[in-house]
């Protein structure tokens, strides 16, 4: 019979398995009769996992179900798992695992696409149903097929979307006008001259503020890539955790976050703050992830090489940092000047000879 335990809102079972062990599993319901039905399912399984060796049949909720469940520790795109999963249940739900076809997920892929929906957004669904199954198969010695594998979509270009410096002024001018959110001017200025990610800014304390040494540490846990870097400062994202630490100084001595509020509560989103100064500056499809962009853009226009750009921002592989390589077009002017053959004079026409100007 399924039983509590303590500090659990799910009921357990206890059954013998297909091997002869005593094994003790979470139902992950609530639900009382669901549990029952759970249980009969598992041990006739078990029973004919033993007499026959048959290999239990596994529907796509309890893939679904067991995967988030063991990776929701583990993974920072928990949230968008769950998000992606809510689409896959709305078509797969109830169906045996090993019914699953590529015809089917094939159906999916041009479902979502009639709808509308892009092939970033796609690629994550099935990305999440591939990796559930390889998982199942890896950790659990699931015998299932994977139907999901190498279904990935052609996606556009990565959207570039970035402001002039007059505009980003006009844009923390805006912000300083947001009496709910004192937070923000400082939290775009920052983010314009670090390139660090939202999470990471709104996760900073103040152990990982080294003002005297102009530097910000990220640990692997903290960012992206899971891969720790440090973060140095200019004068003006200096000048910002200033800012923020009079401000701490003034209302909440002993809050550890650089961005709080009075009471020294976290601050958890800036997104309705940010979108408000926006629409104040006059700035249309500007994100606070754009900032990141920003950043980006004026160091390569500045002539910073991508690698620099790249360790800064903390991209996975110069790739990702390959997007802004168009923003730097006299980087590859002179290597195309040394093709155009020159006389001592300057420029020559075909032959070697000088181009003769015509006047009208």
């Amino acid at each position: 019979m399924p039983y509590r335990r303590k500090k659990s809102t799910f009921w357990w079972i206890s059954y013998i398995d297909a091997s002869g062990k005593r094994t003790r599993r979470s139902t992950e319901t609530s639900n009382r009769k669901e549990a029952e039905a759970l249980e009969a399912k598992w041990k006739l399984e078990a029973y004919q996992g033993k007499q026959w060796g048959a290999q239990p049949s596994r529907t796509f909720d309890e893939l679904m179900l067991a995967y988030l469940s063991a990776t929701k520790r583990d993974k920072r795109s928990a949230e968008r798992d769950r998000y992606s999963a809510k689409r896959l249940y709305a078509v797969f739900s109830g169906r045996e695992l090993s019914g699953l076809k590529a015809a089917d997920v094939r159906s999916y892929i041009e479902g979502r696409r009639s709808g509308g929906v892009g092939p970033g957004t796609i690629n994550r669904e099935v990305g999440l149903l591939s990796a559930a199954i390889n998982y199942a198969r890896r950790e659990w010695g699931w015998d299932i097929s994977n139907p999901a594998e190498r279904r990935r979509m052609r996606e556009p270009e990565g959207r570039v979307r970035w402001i002039t410096k007059a505009e980003a002024a006009a844009l923390i001018r805006a912000a300083s006008t947001e009496s709910r959110a004192p937070h923000l001017p400082d939290f775009i200025r920052l983010a314009l001259h670090t390139g660090m990610r939202r999470g990471e800014m709104l996760g900073l304390e103040w152990r990982r503020v080294d003002l005297q040494a102009g530097l910000v540490f990220l640990e692997g846990e903290h960012t992206k890539s899971r891969k720790r870097r440090s973060v140095p400062l200019n004068a003006e994202a200096r000048a910002a955790l200033l800012n923020r630490a009079r401000f701490r100084s003034e209302h909440c001595a002993d809050s550890p976050w650089v961005f709080c509020d009075a009471e020294g509560e976290r601050i958890a989103s800036v997104k309705r703050s940010f979108a408000s100064a926006c629409r104040r500056a006059g700035l249309a499809d500007f994100r606070v992830h754009d900032m990141r962009h920003t950043c980006a853009a004026w160091l390569v226009s500045s002539g910073v090489p991508l690698q620099a750009v790249r360790d800064l921002l903390g991209h996975s592989t110069i790739k990702v940092t390959e997007r802004y390589a168009h923003l730097a077009p006299e980087n590859v002017r002179a290597a195309v000047e040394l093709l155009a053959p020159r006389s001592h004079s300057g420029h020559t026409s075909e032959g070697g000879q000088e181009p003769k100007l015509i006047s009208t």
